[in-house]
């Protein structure tokens, strides 16, 4: 295949800027889910806004395991789509230029996002959530008391519901108490007290209420009995360690892991079970995902050029359409694996395999010439659409 070095830096920089607005705006929906846990963080508990930025930074990564061969494939499509809607692509036609040798610089930018893809998968999402969790346990120490809040039922604390009516932020001292421990098995306590004390230990993360004249109800429900205590004062602890960083010395989970610690936890298992399908399939998914971007590229390049008559908002539809059909068949595999069902290096790798068919498909078709009428319909549907609506 000659390639033509002018005609491919010209289609490589058309590319360039659809991807980077993409990647930009795919960034900021996937951030701006997110902006309600951020907005609570920030108001009610009181968490500085460069803790919540760094956050949001150490979250990145793990968006743009998707958000990258998102905007490969509209990079390409919306660059081609505005090439067949100005006659370019006719014009090199003309030249003869046959679509294949189109392809090189395509597959140079889809080569620049899977390494770009793979780099975030192998190494930064697992730095990002392992980072995330360690700044999480910092921000808690920080803010110790952060997890209660006046007049709300809290359930942050492991099997205690708490609630407060109101809470003296000077002197920590509470108001209207009431408090549902299921710490022990078979045994539910209720605790009221119309007035305690909180004591905090920043290390350990550990609460202390020091509570006055209540009473304490507990419920045996295995033999079936009840009784009740008043008191004068009663401490009740509360480990918010439990919630926010017990994970911090624990084993890391699958999605943290590196490369060689995922192959080392497939090596050491005994046993073929749930946790074994669902670490191999992390692992084929650090490289299915990346190469994703040569699939969406070789389905753009097709669609592009078959949707000339189109608009730009038209071939988002069209891009985000497949991406959409491509998660739901990776999600499908991600169950059909965990079952067991399926082989896990095939279930990663499948939607690849059907994504990728069809794309080759449509590249032939386009290559001979042979329009695709379901594709040549769809900009006249999508036109009617808009145009209804606008009435």
């Amino acid at each position: 295949m000659k390639v033509n070095s002018i005609v491919s830096r010209y289609i490589f920089r058309e590319m360039i800027p659809p991807f980077l607005i993409n990647l930009i705006l795919f960034t900021f929906i996937f951030l701006m889910a997110k902006i309600v846990k951020i907005t609570d963080l920030i108001v009610n508990h009181g968490v500085s806004v460069s803790s919540v930025l760094l956050m949001l930074i150490c979250s990145i990564p793990s968006f743009l395991v998707f958000v990258v061969p998102m905007s490969v494939m509209m990079g390409v499509l919306l660059a081609f789509l505005r090439l067949s809607n100005d006659n370019e692509v006719v014009a090199l036609k003309a030249g003869g230029f046959s679509i294949y040798r189109l392809l090189p610089p395509v597959f140079v930018f889809c080569l620049i996002g899977c390494l770009v893809t793979g780099f975030m998968c192998i190494y930064g999402s697992p730095w990002g959530r392992l980072f995330f969790k360690a700044l999480l346990f910092e921000t808690a120490k920080s803010n110790v008391d952060m997890g209660l809040k006046e007049r709300t039922f809290n359930d942050s604390f492991k099997d205690v519901m708490l609630y407060v009516g109101k809470i003296d932020a000077r002197d920590k001292t509470l108001s209207d108490i009431f408090i549902e421990d299921r710490q022990t098995a078979g045994t539910v306590s209720t605790v009221v007290a119309p007035n305690g004390k909180l004591f905090c230990d920043a290390e350990s993360l550990t609460f202390q209420l020091r509570l006055f004249n209540g009473m304490i109800n507990t419920v045996d429900q295995e033999n079936k009995a009840a009784h009740s205590v008043n008191f004068d004062t009663y401490d009740f602890n509360l480990e918010l360690a439990q919630v926010l960083s017990a994970r911090k010395h624990a084993q890391k989970g699958r999605k943290e892991m590196g490369l060689g610690e995922l192959r080392s936890s497939l090596r050491e298992a005994t046993e073929k079970n749930a946790k074994y399908y669902l670490m191999s399939m992390e692992y084929y998914k650090k490289f299915s995902i990346p190469f994703a971007c040569f699939v969406f590229g070789l389905v753009g390049v097709p669609l592009g050029i078959q949707s000339r008559s189109a608009k730009r908002s038209f071939g988002m539809v069209l891009g985000l359409l497949f991406f959409l059909i491509y998660y739901i068949f990776l999600s499908a595999g991600w169950v059909f694996g965990e079952a067991g069902i399926c082989p896990p290096v095939l279930c990663m790798w499948g939607p690849n395999l059907v994504i990728g068919a069809v794309g080759l498909y449509l590249l032939m078709s386009s290559a001979k010439e042979r329009p695709l009428k379901g594709i040549s319909l769809l900009p006249r549907i999508f036109m009617r659409q808009r145009f209804v609506c606008s009435e």
